[in-house]
């Protein structure tokens, strides 16, 4: 991992920091938030006063894909969510959307609503309505609603006034998905202190998708962008699952919330009529938005804009140890570069990776007799070769609790809910003495392992390992019939998953890996290795393009593109050796001109081309695990006059060094250039991937023209790579043979011929 060591000049007393985030959270309890400042000693800090405002989340937002389905005489399923640092909670809503049996007994059956295990309110079920979508809303007391929060639902049921099986069929109820969660929200001052960065302009508590604008003075220079960038994909990494966007402006603060502002000068810096302190240096600052008393600016400013590069990328990679409300950095060293492949959120191909790397160890125990998945998320580098492999060795430990009697207890394993195996978890009885003596040395648990492979063919890149342990229930009779919550599972957080015996190889372009994991630019997890292309004169359109695909390649890698170098046209020539990412608006970008010979997709002098395949003629909308029966490649060459330009994303084998890759992001206007990024971030509301070598954008609507791939990235083996090649000609092999058999046979025939003319000679 690549990582900087840097010194900086805290221009704060030090002695002056804030004193734990949590503290803001006492204003929740009535407590008194007490924050301090540079100029004076402690003091009382209130909740602003304003309007009161809110957000709704649905369960399936806060990750429940599917419907709650609660089963038994008493069961209960949670979700968490949490509230953002610089907001205070003062009512909340539940809008449940429920059904439940029509066999329940209303007296004795019902759901509650927990949050943080207190119990907001109890639903009676009547019988009049069973069967039947049912619709309440439950206002939850603020005071319940904390930093981290936990949303239950438990339910209660019962369908007989004597004797019944706990586990009966009639015994259920499902939450809808879309069951939503309003919060009223006021907001709470932060103070202006780095420590609790990224706060507030990027809050992990906070589920929704970060929108985060960018203030510049000017049009910027290049420079300036690949701080830019650096500041988008790190905040990118941080957003993560949510997702980001972001906007920028010129010479404008918001009038509202929080922004990113980057400045460079040599004297007093001025922003939209406000004068800022002189740069000292490469500078960090945080200071309230002065049109929002709530909001905050995070102001990197420099006396160039080589300085503001150098204060952005130590935020990106140093933020934890910043503290005060401005800082200079004195210095900023490389201590070790990046290595390919060698991204956070990527597996691992150098090593074992232990699946407690993955998950907090915490999750990797459960109780009862079906406690659900253990899901460990596996995230691969996108250009795996997988060609004639039994999959990735898979080592598993794990544990559990014996029961005295069983029959089809057992451990599941599945990989994209597709099963790989299944064990047979042992009753006591049917376990040999030595085994039995073992376990009071265990507290009472098996230890077992499972040696599997993961078939890795055609494999999402944001995949998923599901391990479920499911106890037998043994029915004792009549009256007899009780649920003893006492079985236990664990999955050993050293067991291992190993990918070390996998090259790197794929066939491009592939615009479906670019759109999930940004490669091949993200082969590098700093982008030292990619040369972004802008206009020569970009306006806004571009640089909200930019900065939010910046920040898709940082939500993949999870690591700041501080490496990302950003030319104009002119000046590609000299980025031969990088991948490059070109924007284009309308016919503002001349490279597009330049290698028109080499586009699937043209437009100039009216004028508009495209290559098509029968890709979108396909029966079905499914692919083959065989990429090879994905190919669609060009089969007709169209050229047309008028109509709107066409926004459109193509990729092609970079015309200054083979191996390298080019992608093209072209809009047919600004508005064009926000629909192509909207379609690599995606979404229900588009009907189609990302995916192929040329996919055309229309609004939401995504169309894949053509699926050429035409050379590789990547390397083999000597032996696999001729291996490879023979299978992917099959007949030059058998015509090579054939050629092989004559000139041996021949070879044969003069050595032979030669000897015995010698023997008759002599």
């Amino acid at each position: 991992m690549k990582s900087k060591s840097f010194a900086f000049s805290n221009l704060r007393d030090p002695r002056r920091t804030l004193a734990g985030i949590a503290c803001a959270w006492l204003a929740l309890s009535g407590g008194t938030v007490f924050a301090e400042t540079a100029a004076a000693p402690a003091t009382s800090v209130a909740p602003a006063v304003a309007s009161p405002q809110g957000y709704t989340v649905t369960l399936k937002q806060l990750g429940r894909n599917y419907p709650m389905t609660l089963r038994g005489v008493d069961s209960t399923d949670s979700v968490s969510f949490n509230v953002r640092a610089d907001s205070i909670v003062t009512g909340a809503k539940l809008n449940l959307q429920y059904s439940y049996s029509p066999a329940l007994l209303a007296e004795l059956s019902q759901i509650n609503v927990l949050i943080n295990d207190e119990v907001a309110a109890s639903l009676p079920l009547p019988k009049d309505k069973a069967g039947q979508p049912q619709q309440q809303t439950i206002e939850i007391p603020a005071h319940l609603i904390t930093e981290f929060n936990r949303l239950s639902l438990q339910f209660i049921g019962h369908y007989t006034m004597s004797c019944e099986d706990p586990q009966h069929t009639s015994l259920w109820a499902k939450i809808n998905n879309s069951t939503n969660l309003s919060l009223d929200i006021s907001p709470l001052a932060l103070p202006n202190d780095l420590s609790i960065l990224p706060l507030p302009f990027f809050d992990r508590r906070d589920a929704l998708p970060l929108n985060l604008p960018f203030v510049f003075a000017a049009s910027p220079d290049n420079t300036t962008l690949e701080a830019a960038g650096a500041l988008s994909s790190w905040f990118g990494a941080l957003a993560s699952y949510r997702g980001a966007r972001f906007s920028s402006t010129f010479n404008q603060i918001p009038a509202s919330g929080n922004a990113v502002v980057l400045l460079s000068g040599p004297g007093e810096l001025q922003l939209d009529g406000v004068s800022l302190p002189a740069a000292k240096g490469p500078s960090i600052n945080i200071m309230t938005n002065p049109n929002d008393p709530n909001g905050k600016l995070l102001l990197i400013t420099g006396r160039d804009s080589a300085e503001v590069k150098r204060a952005a990328t130590a935020l990106v990679l140093g933020s934890q140890a910043l503290s005060g409300n401005s800082v200079v950095i004195d210095s900023l060293a490389v201590v070790q570069p990046r290595k390919p492949y060698d991204a956070p959120n990527w597996l691992p191909t150098d090593r074992k990776v232990k699946l407690g790397e993955l998950l907090p160890e915490q999750q990797f125990n459960v109780s009862g007799y079906n406690p659900g998945d253990i899901v460990v998320p596996l995230n691969f580098p996108p250009d795996l070769f997988t060609w004639r492999d039994d999959g990735a060795p898979l080592d598993l430990k794990y544990r559990y609790t014996p029961q005295e009697k069983s029959n089809n207890s057992s451990f599941i394993i599945s990989f994209n809910e597709a099963l790989i195996q299944s064990q047979s978890l042992p009753s006591e009885e049917k376990l040999d003495s030595s085994v039995l003596s073992s376990l009071k040395a265990n507290n009472g648990n098996l230890e077992r392992e499972a040696n599997v492979r993961l078939p890795l063919n055609s494999v999402a890149l944001q995949s998923r390992l599901q391990l479920r342990y499911m106890f037998d229930y043994i029915k004792q009779g009549e009256c007899r019939d009780i649920i003893i919550d006492n079985m236990r599972g664990s999955i050993d957080p050293e067991s291992t998953l190993d990918l070390t015996g996998y090259d790197h190889f794929i066939a491009m372009p592939n615009l479906g890996v670019f759109k999930d994991a940004g490669f091949p630019f993200t082969r590098m997890a700093d982008l030292s290795e990619t040369a972004v292309v802008l206009p020569d004169h970009p306006g806004i359109a571009e640089l909200n393009a930019f900065l939010t695909v910046l920040g898709r390649f940082g939500q993949s890698t999870g690591y700041p593109a501080v490496g990302v170098q950003v030319i104009e046209a002119d000046k590609v020539a000299g980025a031969a050796d990088k991948d490059l990412l070109v924007f284009a608006s309308g016919n503002n970008q001349p490279l597009l001109s330049l290698w028109a010979d080499r586009l699937p997709a043209y437009d100039a002098n009216g004028q508009q081309k495209f290559h098509l395949s029968d890709l979108p003629m396909r029966v079905r909308d499914w692919f083959s695990p065989d990429p090879e029966a994905n190919l669609r490649k060009t089969k007709l060459a169209m050229a047309f006059s008028g109509g709107a330009r066409s926004t459109y994303l193509t990729g092609f084998e970079s015309p200054l060094k083979s191996g390298r890759s080019v992608v093209v992001i072209a809009g047919g206007g600004p508005d064009g250039l926000a629909d192509a990024t909207n379609a690599l971030i995606g979404g229900e509301d588009y009907n189609q991937s990302v995916q192929g070598s040329l996919v055309v954008v229309r609004d939401k609507a995504v169309e894949a023209l053509v699926a050429d791939e035409d050379y590789y990235v990547g390397n083999l083996g000597t032996i696999k790579y001729l291996q490879w090649l023979m299978s992917r000609h099959v007949l030059w092999v058998l015509v090579l043979t054939g050629l092989g058999v004559v000139v041996l046979s021949g070879l044969a025939y003069l050595a032979l011929r030669a000897r015995a003319n010698k023997r008759l000679g002599d």
